[in-house]
């Protein structure tokens, strides 16, 4: 059952609330001919990344959808708070936007390692794959995460919506699908983790690719490996990776890139280590507002 006032409640506010929407609204051709209002139950379904039939039992009523699914589906239909509030209320979950999970801080410990790292990009990770902090080096080397709005430092984000992460990555869709299958390890953390949430159906709308993703069951890459970039500066990287977790707060890592010493690779690194002594601020580190 999906409500307690009539069994089809959420159904019937689905249908309403497509058939309220244009086309162009949401990006798609607005074309002539159609058989009926707004947008159809096949083109919810693909801004949403799910299949037209789990869209087609869940407006009559046949599914439970998650609270992923829900979040998706709000930002999809261009849901008012009020309308998501309502949304989340037919299937008898809290409104996940009411919930502020305590802003997380980098580990005075881990500031300190990466203080100490001038010669490796090395980068703080929180819940849900937030940056909580960087060193000079990670900014040489990916961006400058300092000018990414707050609120929106995320790895998995910056990664699919930033199109020099794509250039950058020799092997752009391997390192994206570990990092899905990683968020998801995050979610069963806390499935109900309204930043998290909010995140996977903004992602599942804006890459199809994503919304496939999400929907597998592959398991995560849990060992070190190597990554290979594309550098506009220093050209080709080969570089091994390593996730330090920190022991007082197994919620945070550092995550470490360095180079085999001999390595053009190595000389890559130092070269881009003094590209940042000579920028304003030098070998500095920081982190999220």
């Amino acid at each position: 059952m999906t409500g307690d006032a009539h069994p089809n409640e959420l159904g019937e506010f689905l249908k309403a609330r497509r058939a309220e929407l244009a086309p162009r609204t949401v990006g798609l051709p607005d074309t002539h001919g159609r058989r009926v209002p707004g947008l159809r139950r096949e083109e919810v379904a693909l801004l949403a990344s799910i299949s037209t039939d789990y869209y087609t039992r869940l407006e009559q009523g046949r599914v439970q959808p998650s609270a992923s699914v829900l979040a998706t589906l709000a930002h999809v239909l261009h849901l008012s708070d009020h309308q998501r509030d309502h949304l989340f209320k037919l299937v008898g979950r809290p409104s996940a936007r009411h919930r502020r999970p305590a802003t997380q801080r980098p580990h005075p410990q881990l500031r300190r390692l990466l203080d100490d790292l001038t010669a490796s990009p090395g980068v703080v990770i929180g819940r849900r794959m937030d940056i909580l902090a960087w060193n000079a080096l990670a900014v040489a080397l990916f961006t400058d995460f300092a000018k990414v709005p707050e609120g929106r430092l995320n790895c998995v984000r910056i990664l699919f919506t930033d199109p020099a992460m794509r250039a950058l990555h020799a092997d752009w869709r391997a390192v994206a699908r570990d990092c899905v299958s990683l968020l998801r390890t995050e979610a069963a953390k806390d499935p109900g983790d309204p930043q998290l949430i909010s995140l996977v159906g903004e992602l599942s709308v804006e890459d199809s690719d994503f919304g496939q993703w999400w929907g597998s069951r592959r398991a995560p890459l849990r060992r070190p490996g190597v990554r290979r970039f594309h550098h506009p500066l220093v050209g080709e990287l080969v570089l091994d990776w390593d996730t330090l977790v920190c022991g007082s707060d197994p919620d945070q890592k550092l995550v470490v890139w360095t180079a085999e010493p001999g390595t053009p690779s190595y000389d890559g690194l130092r070269a881009l280590a003094s590209r940042a002594i000579g920028r304003p601020g030098g070998l500095t580190t920081g982190q999220a507002r």
